[in-house]
């Protein structure tokens, strides 16, 4: 069996995020009910902006992460295709 390379997997991640974000998009469509709340809903976390200011220059960084149930079914479909793929 071949070993998946951290590119690759980093990248299956991010393509499952960006369908799991569509399927998020279409999910608003949805009528208000159970269903659209089961989809829309998600846990945030990470840490706000950090500023690093030294008069020079300022540098700012910060980190978010908000995690649904679209973006963990669009990224099982994004390991499916790298499976069929494969």
């Amino acid at each position: 069996m071949r070993r998946i390379s951290f590119r690759l997997l980093v990248l299956i991640i991010i393509l499952g995020a960006l369908i799991g974000t569509v399927i998020g998009q279409i999910a608003l469509l949805l009528p208000e009910g159970v269903v659209k709340e089961f989809f829309v809903r998600s846990v945030t976390s990470g840490f706000g902006p950090a500023t690093l200011d030294l008069n020079v220059f300022s540098l700012t960084i910060g980190f978010t992460f908000n995690l649904n149930i679209s973006g963990v079914i669009g990224i099982a479909i994004a390991v499916y295709m790298l499976r069929w793929y494969r």
